[in-house]
């Protein structure tokens, strides 16, 4: 989808993914020592804002800036700041070894672009950093729940994981994600380390 698409898409009427964040970025990350993260496709920023509040330094980075500014409106009620940046991220680069995580959650473009975007990630990762990538799996097409119905950008944990080169690969797997009234969806997790 083009920037106007998402801007459309976010400007709908509140806030398209919820306040809350992703239950796998809770599940992951909940334990680390807070530090520097970087947010990459944040969206209406629910989960740079939950970093925030548990005492991470975010930037978090979109194209959209009709969801940008409703991540500075979520940031500001839940009291917290973060760095907003809006940016491409097929041209956008990373500050190289500068955050302690960085997540990429449902970025779905296709392979070559999305471990383009990822290489840059893992670039910006700082030593003993964190990468989290979390998207919809192919699976989900046949046998999930919701998601892109474009299979050329659903993901498979073992060829994210091959992008990461360089990187410390802690967990590639498919994962269940419960959605209410429907079946489950089926997502890809991957977690790497530098």
């Amino acid at each position: 989808m083009q920037r106007e698409d998402w801007n459309r898409k976010h400007g709908e009427g509140g806030l398209l993914f919820g306040a809350e964040p992703n239950r796998f970025l809770v599940d992951e990350v909940g334990d680390l020592e807070p530090g520097r993260a970087l947010d990459v496709a944040c969206g209406s920023g629910r989960n740079a804002v939950w970093l925030a509040f548990h005492g991470w330094r975010v930037t978090g980075v979109d194209f959209s800036g009709v969801a940008l500014d409703q991540a500075r409106g979520l940031a500001a009620e839940r009291g917290v700041e973060v760095e907003w940046v809006e940016a491409d991220l097929l041209g956008w680069r990373p500050f190289d070894a500068a955050f302690d995580l960085i997540v990429v959650l449902y970025l779905q473009l296709p392979a070559q672009q999305l471990a383009a975007v990822l290489r840059r990630a893992a670039d910006g990762l700082a030593p003993g950093g964190t990468l989290l990538v979390v998207g919809h799996h192919r699976d989900n097409l046949e046998n999930g729940s919701g998601g892109p119905k474009d299979p050329r950008v659903l993901l498979d944990p073992e060829q994210v994981a091959e992008s990461l080169a360089g990187l410390r690969i802690e967990k590639a797997d498919a994962v269940l994600r419960p959605v209410a009234g429907e079946r489950d969806a089926i997502d890809a997790l991957v977690r790497a380390r530098r």
